[in-house]
Formats: C-alpha cells, structure tokens, sequence
C-alpha cells in the first residue's frame, strides 16, 4: 500500500519534537516490520512542511533548513518515497468539499487515489483517507 501523507503527517514524522511525531513514527516502523513502506509525498505537502517548519517560531528553521530536513528524510534508507505529480484541478474535488478549509484535504484524498495511494493524515475528520491509529 501506499500512502500520501498529508502535510500535519509529515510534519510529524519529520520533526522529532513535533507533538504527534511517535505516533507517526510507531505507524511506518510496524509497516516497515512488513516491508519496506512506500510513503509519497505532492508539491503540496512539500511545501506546506517547509511553511509549517519555516514559519513556526518555536520550530526555529529558515526556509533552507526545513527544505534539507525534508530532504534528509526523503533520502532516509528506512522508507521508499515517491513524488506524486499533481495534475489536478478544482474538477476532481470529493462532494464532501463543503467549506474552504476541506478544499485542500479533499484535493490529496483525489489525488493519491488517483496514484493508487491513499492520503494517510492525523485529521479524523476526513472522509475516505487513513487515520494514523494512536498506538496503546
């Protein structure tokens, strides 16, 4: 399987101090007990992991730094990521997409079932993709 994490996922799991990142980090080690785990990542995500990290005081990062994190983690031998290229437009959007803040989430949920993907977020919130469980 692969998953299209969104942009609070990779956060997490980019960012040791991030509040969330063992939650993410526990999910891709028990799917790496099972393989070599295929995480994807979009234009979008990738940008809004470097605005998120950039623009955060209590993070601390410029924007090069958070782009060498993001690149570091990309490159990480544990996990195989893959880009997916976004060729989709405001036609693809889910009927769910009510309201503008679930514009963008409805976007990714489109686009990773397009790549044969499935968006992988922490947001319960958002029909048809993966909760990442909270592991107990």
């Amino acid at each position: 399987m692969k998953y299209l994490l969104d942009v609070n996922a990779l956060v997490a799991l980019g960012f040791l101090e991030h509040e969330f990142h063992q939650r993410v980090a526990l999910w891709v080690r028990r799917l790496a007990a099972k393989g070599t785990p295929e995480l994807a990542t979009c234009s979008i995500t990738e940008l809004g992991f470097v605005r998120v990290l950039a623009q955060a005081p209590q993070y601390g990062f410029t924007v090069g730094q958070a782009c060498d994190l993001l690149q570091q983690l990309k490159t990480a031998r544990t996990v195989n990521f893959t880009f997916i290229a976004d060729g989709h437009d405001i036609s693809h959007l889910p009927g769910w997409v009510k309201m503008a803040r679930q514009t963008t989430d409805g976007h990714l949920v489109r686009l990773a079932a397009a790549s044969g993907a499935v968006l992988a977020t922490l947001d319960r919130r958002i029909p048809e993709a993966f909760l990442i469980p909270v592991e107990r």
